[in-house]
């Protein structure tokens, strides 16, 4: 994520705010609950058990975020979505194996009505609970290491998620009155049911339905569409893993440009009515995605491209394959959404807890283009950087890693590049080079913490970095000079 530029000096308020207030989302109230749904008897069936899912996958932060009991292996969305009424329609096929036996399990869902349920293509028991859980009851339990394909029927209105540092998260109505779907920690829920923790990857594909006129595009590649009635349907699938915080779903009266990486990987790029100012610096993304392969390794993915709105929304996001950008984006927005091809989307956090693996190399990735395309001397910046903070303890107080909850996007994008070249200088660009190439191709498709970074880059140097992480990513203070200026750093 990269936070516009005019947002960045009320990062730092608005967290502490939100860190005495202890929350960082703050969800609408949802809904009455409707009353549970009767699950169909069948004779013969096995008793159930009474072994559930959990409610929530256990991140510290936002623990009621996901579920356990199944891990889920695809995602088979198909929407319907009219603009003139903001009205959408869904049926969601999610394929899953259990990891426990299941008599009941959830998923979640933000404040859209559910109106059938079927495990196995048999009619299961629901209810919906609160703003976003959608308990199901299936006629017989599933048992550990089953395979099993939920069907969700649901429709109603989106509701987007209101975030108190970052605005507004989750299903949007664009300016040009289509809709797009962007945000974390929290954004897929507000359009389709999911088990929403980025623990849980999975592939995904999207069918979509809109009036003639507008058009859809989404993560992945194209798959064709097709019209009947009145109403064109667009259909596109990403089949490597995805976070669900990372699907999106852009419906406008897009100009579309399609072309090729040299290697063949095919890209799409929508720009929104109002959005084509943006088409210069896009166009250099072939060499924006070839220079962070030179750094990181092979681009990750089977296709590439970017969705630009006209809306001045507070971020752009780089959901998989194909960044979201606000309005004011830029080629630096770019670069940054696309370094996160590979540090958040390819390799995935773990925990909310380890932000820094996407944000701080993302934002660092902006200097190593700037010195490699611009002529700029980072080591010089760094000590600019410096001079400037070096008595600030409010700079200087905020975490890269564990910085609690509400916390997370306080440092990340300018202490965070401090880091990382502290980081690069203390290796030498070699060693620097390889271990984040070797970070990206062992954790691809997967996901990693904060911890096991540092233990990585310990074993691939070969060095005891234990007060140089503590000092950088784990404490609240200036470094002592021995990690301020390591390698040379200092004049």
């Amino acid at each position: 994520m990269a936070i516009s530029p005019k947002a960045r000096p009320y990062l730092l308020v608005a967290a502490v705010a939100l860190a005495v207030a202890g929350v960082l989302v703050a969800r609408v109230p949802g809904p009455p609950e409707p009353t549970p749904t009767a699950a169909p008897t069948t004779t013969g069936t096995p008793p159930v058990v009474d072994a559930r899912g959990g409610p929530g996958a256990g991140d510290p932060y936002y623990p009621e975020d996901g579920n356990t009991g199944y891990d889920v292996s695809a995602y088979d969305v198909t929407i319907g979505y009219d603009p003139a009424t903001r009205k959408l329609d869904g049926k969601a096929l999610i394929t899953a194996v259990a990891t426990d036996d299941l008599s009941r399990f959830n998923l979640d869902l933000h404040r859209l009505a559910v109106s059938e349920v079927a495990v196995g293509g048999v009619p299961a028991g629901f209810s919906q609970e609160g703003d976003h859980e959608l308990v199901v009851t299936p006629a017989a339990p599933v048992r550990k290491d089953e395979e099993f394909v939920v069907t969700v029927v649901y429709g109603g209105e989106p509701t987007l998620i209101e975030d108190r540092a970052l605005g507004r998260n989750g299903w949007q109505v664009s300016a040009s009155g289509g809709a797009f779907a962007a945000g974390q920690p929290h954004s897929a829920t507000t359009w389709f049911p999911a088990n929403d923790t980025p623990r849980d990857k999975a592939s995904f594909k999207l069918t979509a339905r809109v009036p003639d006129g507008w058009s859809v595009v989404s993560n992945g590649v194209e798959e064709g569409s097709s019209q009947e009635g009145g109403w064109t349907t667009f259909r596109w699938h990403a089949p490597q893993p995805l976070a669900t915080y990372l699907a999106t779903v852009a419906i406008d009266k897009w100009t579309i440009d399609r072309s090729t990486l040299p290697d063949g990987t095919p890209v799409v790029d929508a720009y929104a009515p109002g959005a084509l100012g943006a088409r210069e610096d896009q166009r250099r993304l072939p060499e924006v995605l070839a220079f962070l392969a030179d750094k990181y390794g092979p681009y990750p993915f089977r296709s590439a491209g970017g969705i630009f709105l006209s809306d001045n929304i507070g971020f752009s996001l780089e959901t998989q394959t194909r960044p979201v950008y606000a309005g004011w984006a830029d080629l630096e927005t770019i670069v940054h959404e696309n370094a996160h091809q590979w540090f958040g989307d390819s390799v995935s956090l773990r925990s909310w807890a380890d932000i820094c693996l996407n944000e701080c190399f993302a934002s660092y990735a902006q200097w190593q283009w700037a010195e490699a395309k611009e002529g700029v001397d980072l080591d010089a910046r760094y000590r600019a950087e410096i001079d400037r903070t070096d008595d600030s303890a409010e700079y200087w107080n905020r975490k890269l890693y564990d910085m609690g909850r509400g916390n997370e996007f306080r440092g990340v994008y300018d202490k965070g590049q401090l880091a990382v070249h502290a980081l690069r200088r203390l290796l030498g660009d070699e060693a620097f080079d390889r271990v984040l190439r070797t970070w990206t191709a062992e954790h691809r498709d997967g996901n990693a913490s904060w911890p096991e970074f540092e233990a990585h880059v310990e074993q691939a140097s070969g060095q005891d970095l234990d007060a140089f992480f503590g000092a950088w990513f784990r404490g609240d203070e200036l470094p002592p000079d021995e990690h301020l200026w390591p390698g040379g750093l200092r004049r």
